[in-house]
C-alpha cells in the first residue's frame, strides 16, 4: 500500500501488529485516515492543524458530516467512525493525543442487509457448467467446490498452502482474517476434485518450481483474488446463474443451519469471532423456510407473510 504521509504508515503497521487487524481492514481505514488528511489540508471551512494534533469531537464530527457530502453512505461512515476511534488509540499510544476524542462519536443505525444465498440446485447447476476437460477447468472446479465445501473467503482459498491440506482426514487449516487459523472439514466431492488437482493437474502446470499455495495460475504462480473474480464473472456466463464468489460461503452457512448445525458451531467453521456475526445466517434460513412454505402452501400465509 502507498502511503502518502508517513503517520499512516506508522498507524498501518500498528493495526496489523498492535491490534491484529487484517491486512484488508487495516488499509481500509488508512484510507479514511488519508481523507482525513486531505481534508484537513483542504482549508475550506477546516480548522487548521494536523490530524497529528489533539482534535476535538466537535472537528471529528464535521469530518464525518464532510465524508457525508462526499457520498459515504451509513456503512462507509460507520466504517469511518471505527478508523477514528482506532486512529485516537494510536495517537495516545504513541503520545501525539492526551485522550481519544474519537472514542465518543455515534456510529450511525445501518440495517444488515440479509446476504444473498444460492439453492443447492443452483450451487450444483454453477459447479457442473465448469468444464473440467482442461487443466484449469480442474483448478476451478477445485477451487469453488472446496469455498463452497468449506465457506472460505476468497483471500482464504488463494492463500491456502498445500502443507495446511490433509486429504486422508478431510481436513484443511486455514488462515482467517487477523491471522487467525481454524480447522475446516471438507466433503466427498471436494476431496475428489483437491485429490485430482493436487495430484493429477497442478504438477503439470507448475513444474519444477517450489510454490506453496494449492491454487496456481496457468504460468503456476499463485492464484490472485482477481483471478478467482475474473474467473467467477465467467462462470456466471456459462451457469445462468447470478451470484458472487462470497455468495458461496454465505450459502454454505445457511445450508448447513438448514441441515440442523448448531450456530455456534458454524460460527467456529466460519472463523467469526463474534456469533452476532454468524447469527445473521439463521434469518436468511427463516427466509429460505418461508419461501419453501410459500411455494407448497400457495393457498396459505405464514405471520411474516402479514406483516
Amino acid at each position: 500500500m502507498n502511503f502518502e504521509f508517513p503517520l499512516i504508515a506508522q498507524y498501518y503497521s500498528f493495526l496489523v501488529t498492535a491490534a491484529g487487524k487484517a491486512a484488508l481492514t487495516a488499509q481500509t481505514y488508512c484510507q479514511t485516515i488519508r481523507f482525513l488528511y486531505e481534508w484537513k489540508q483542504s482549508g475550506e471551512n477546516v480548522p487548521k492543524g494536523s490530524p497529528e494534533q489533539q482534535m476535538s469531537v466537535q472537528e471529528l464530527t464535521l469530518f464525518v458530516i464532510w465524508r457525508k457530502t462526499q457520498g459515504a453512505d451509513e456503512r462507509t461512515v460507520s466504517k469511518d467512525i471505527s478508523a477514528l476511534r482506532s486512529f485516537g488509540d494510536f495517537l495516545v499510544v504513541t503520545g501525539r493525543w492526551t485522550e481519544n476524542t474519537a472514542s465518543v462519536l455515534e456510529k450511525p443505525d445501518v440495517s444488515k442487509k440479509l446476504p444473498r444465498v444460492l439453492t443447492v440446485e443452483q450451487v450444483n447447476l454453477m459447479l457442473d457448467s465448469i468444464d473440467v476437460s482442461k487443466p484449469l477447468g480442474v483448478r476451478d472446479r477445485t477451487l469453488f467446490e472446496l469455498i463452497y465445501s468449506c465457506g472460505l473467503r476468497i483471500s482464504e482459498a488463494c492463500g491456502l498452502l498445500i502443507e495446511n491440506v490433509h486429504l486422508s482426514e478431510h481436513l484443511i487449516m486455514v488462515n482467517g482474517k487477523g491471522s487467525k487459523q481454524r480447522i475446516v472439514p471438507f466433503g466427498s466431492q471436494a476431496a475428489l476434485w483437491l485429490k485430482k488437482w493436487l495430484e493429477e493437474v497442478r504438477p503439470g502446470i507448475v513444474g519444477n518450481k517450489a510454490v506453496p499455495f494449492v491454487f496456481v495460475n496457468y504460468q503456476g504462480k499463485g492464484l490472485s483474488r482477481k483471478g478467482v473474480w475474473k474467473r467467477f464473472q465467467n462462470l456466471e456466463e456459462e451457469s445462468g446463474v447470478t451470484a458472487k464468489v462470497h455468495t458461496l460461503r454465505h450459502s454454505f452457512a445457511t445450508h448447513l443451519l438448514a441441515g440442523g448445525a448448531d450456530l455456534r458451531s458454524v460460527q467456529e467453521l466460519l472463523g467469526h469471532s463474534d456469533i452476532t456475526t454468524t447469527q445473521i445466517y439463521t434469518q436468511v434460513d427463516n427466509e429460505v423456510l418461508r419461501d419453501y412454505h410459500r411455494d407448497f402452501f400457495p393457498g396459505h400465509k405464514t405471520e411474516a407473510d402479514d406483516k
